[in-house]
Parts: C-alpha cells; sequence; structure tokens
C-alpha cells in the first residue's frame, strides 16, 4: 500500500526569506495547486482562540493561505463553528468579536469571518457519516457544508479530552455545530478526585449545563446535567478533574474522526498543521500554559490521518521543556500526550479514522528547505 506523503519544513529563516514564504513553497510543494479553486468557495477551518489565550496560530497564516487560495482563482473564508461551553465564541456575535480581537478581521487576513453554524450555533446541516460504527450522521455547521473546497489550518497543541488537538480535531469537532458537538461528547463524562478539590468553584463557572454542585467543600458533577464538553477538566488548577478511564474518552475520539469523515467526504481538501507554541491544553481556554516542548515546525498534506501521525511522532521525538507542566508530571519520555494528560488516548483518533478510510497511519515524511 503506498504511503500518504506529509511535507515539512522546519522553523529556520534566514534574513532573506520569511516563515510565511516558507509555508507557500510548503502547500505548493504538498500540491495545493492541483486544487480546482476557480470560483470555488473555500472554507479555510481555523481556531480563533479564545480570548485571554496567547497560543493560538497568528492571523498571519491565514493570511498566507488566504492569499494562495486567491492567487488560484479561489474565494476562500474563515470559520469555526460555536462552542458549547461559556465564554466569548458561544454565539456568533460574540465569536466574531473574539476572532477581530484576536487579530482574524477581513482587514489583516484579506477575508471574510464566517462562523459555520450561525447566529446561535443552530444553522447546520444533518450530513451522512460513511463507514461510520459509532454515528450514522454528522451535525455540520451549514456554512462549512455548503463549501466547494475545506481546507483544515490547524494548531497542532495537547488537549484535556482528547489527548491532542491536531487536523482531526480541528475538522471533525470543530465543524460540528452545537448539537454535533453535543453528539460526540454525550459519552466522555468528568470526575471529581475528592483528594485534590479544595471546593474553589472555578469549575461551575466554566459549566453550561450547571451540573456543579458543593458539599462540605467538595465538587460534585451531575452526570444527567454535564454533556461531557469536558471544560472543566483544563479549568481546574489543581488537577482534581479528570476523565474517567473507560470506554467513553476513546468513544470522543472516534467520534470526531467521523465527522471529520463527513465534513471531508465528495470534495476537494487540504491540510495544513503548524506545531508551535505546543501547549498542554487547548486554545479554548481563556490562558495557556507554557509550551511543553520547542517549536517543531509545518506540516502539509491531503491526509489528515498521516497529518496527526506526523505531528505526533515529530513532538514525541522532541526534548521536552521542563519548566513547563511537564516538570509536575510522572514523564516516561516516550508519549508525551499521554505524559500530560494519563486518562486520555489519543491513539483512537487515529486507529479509527485508518478503520473507517479517513486517512492512513503510514506517512513518508518530504522536507521542503
Amino acid at each position: 500500500m503506498t504511503k500518504s506523503r506529509v511535507f515539512f519544513t522546519d522553523m529556520r529563516c534566514g534574513a532573506d526569506r520569511s516563515l510565511l514564504s516558507k509555508m507557500v513553497e510548503l502547500m505548493d510543494k504538498a500540491g495545493i495547486g492541483a486544487i480546482d479553486f476557480k470560483k470555488k468557495y473555500t472554507a479555510i477551518k481555523i481556531h480563533f482562540g479564545e480570548p485571554g489565550n496567547l497560543s493560538f496560530l497568528r492571523p498571519n497564516f491565514a493570511k498566507a493561505v488566504a492569499d494562495r487560495v486567491k492567487s488560484l482563482g479561489g474565494m476562500p473564508f474563515l470559520t469555526d463553528c460555536n462552542t458549547l461551553y461559556p465564554g466569548r465564541r458561544n454565539n456568533a456575535l460574540l465569536h466574531m468579536e473574539a476572532a477581530y480581537e484576536n487579530g482574524y478581521s477581513p482587514f489583516s487576513t484579506g477575508c471574510h469571518v464566517i462562523i459555520g453554524d450561525g447566529l446561535k450555533g443552530t444553522d447546520d446541516v444533518e450530513v451522512p457519516v460513511k463507514n461510520g460504527k459509532y454515528l450514522k450522521s454528522a451535525v455540520i455547521g451549514r456554512a462549512i457544508m455548503d463549501a466547494d473546497v475545506f481546507i483544515s489550518l490547524t494548531h497542532f497543541k495537547g488537549h484535556e479530552c482528547s489527548g491532542f488537538g491536531g487536523a482531526i480535531k480541528n475538522i471533525g469537532m470543530g465543524s460540528g455545530s452545537i448539537a454535533g458537538k453535543m453528539k460526540m461528547h454525550c459519552d466522555g463524562k468528568p470526575v471529581i478526585d475528592k483528594d485534590l478539590c479544595v471546593g474553589c468553584r472555578k469549575c461551575a463557572a466554566f459549566c453550561a449545563q450547571d451540573a456543579f454542585s458543593y458539599a462540605n467543600g467538595k465538587a460534585s458533577i451531575d452526570h444527567d446535567k454535564c454533556v461531557g464538553c469536558g471544560f472543566c477538566v483544563g479549568s481546574c488548577n489543581f488537577h482534581a478533574i479528570g476523565n474517567l478511564f473507560d470506554s467513553s474518552g476513546e468513544a470522543l475520539n472516534r467520534k470526531m474522526a467521523e465527522y471529520a469523515m463527513a465534513v471531508l467526504d465528495g470534495r476537494p481538501s487540504f491540510h495544513i498543521s503548524v506545531v508551535n507554541q505546543v501547549s498542554p491544553c487547548c486554545d479554548c481556554h481563556s490562558e495557556n500554559d507554557a509550551a511543553i516542548v520547542p517549536d517543531i515546525g509545518i506540516f502539509a498534506g491531503f491526509d489528515p490521518v498521516a497529518m496527526d501521525k506526523a505531528c505526533i511522532d515529530a513532538v514525541n521525538a522532541a526534548p521536552l521543556i521542563m519548566s513547563s507542566v511537564m516538570s509536575e508530571r510522572n514523564v516516561s519520555g516516550k508519549d508525551h500526550f499521554t505524559d500530560i494528560h494519563p486518562a486520555t488516548d489519543w491513539r483512537a483518533q487515529i486507529d479509527h479514522g485508518i478503520e473507517i478510510g479517513l486517512g492512513s497511519g503510514d506517512y513518508e515524511l518530504i522536507t521542503v528547505k
């Protein structure tokens, strides 16, 4: 079987060359020009970052991608769908304000911002899941499904529910409307370690379902109310909230792969992942912890599974920054993502993506100088 080709360039730049020009060269080497963009609406799926977080991708990366799409005749727009949890991205008005605050405006990126599932997160469409094992259909933001071409532009980092957040998560979870996100999250329920809980109630402030209560100075979660979004996990400064170490976390990862399949099936797609500022938790947080490894580089290709596997391998091969959260973890040195979030199993994303035909775990890494 032919290996998927994943193209890579590092973060080094000389005096006569910028990182953005290197990224465009990488995209061209990876074959983005083979896609027919002429007069095609092109969704560039990105995470705009929760205000307060500083590890999200700079808008300069998005502008470089949008400019290249326009030069190939396409009509690009930046997009993401609304969130389940409270914050500044759970309706389109707040979401666009957050995007603009973080630098993603039509003036800075050269293209418009369109929230994929509309004003209240209800503008969606039900899409069949090809080869779905967990889901027969996915609920995707309508603007994303209306696009002729799909491009993922991903900040690769850790994630408190899925182990890592890469192309599969950006595409699958990120393209789900609010109803779609609930379908993915509904099996995963966090739990409280009473010995570590100090009763600070910060977790309740991040829960949109009012699932937290407090007795004797300790938090409890009503699992009948909880939808498993996991935002409370990352909100706890005392590591008192975690996922049940059972199939629920695995199911979440596998459902994300099936949502990614629903988004990509039947239309041209291309993927870019930037592995820099590899923070331990998602850019959904209104803060970011220090990076766990040095900046690595940029990956590009047509296979999102191979892309994520290449990024994982690169991060796991990199030296840890021990001034990060890794100084507080029981570090194996073999699997940085499991060391950060030991109750997760990121392999389920990769394994299920391979199983349903989303992509391949075997790849050939081609370095672009």
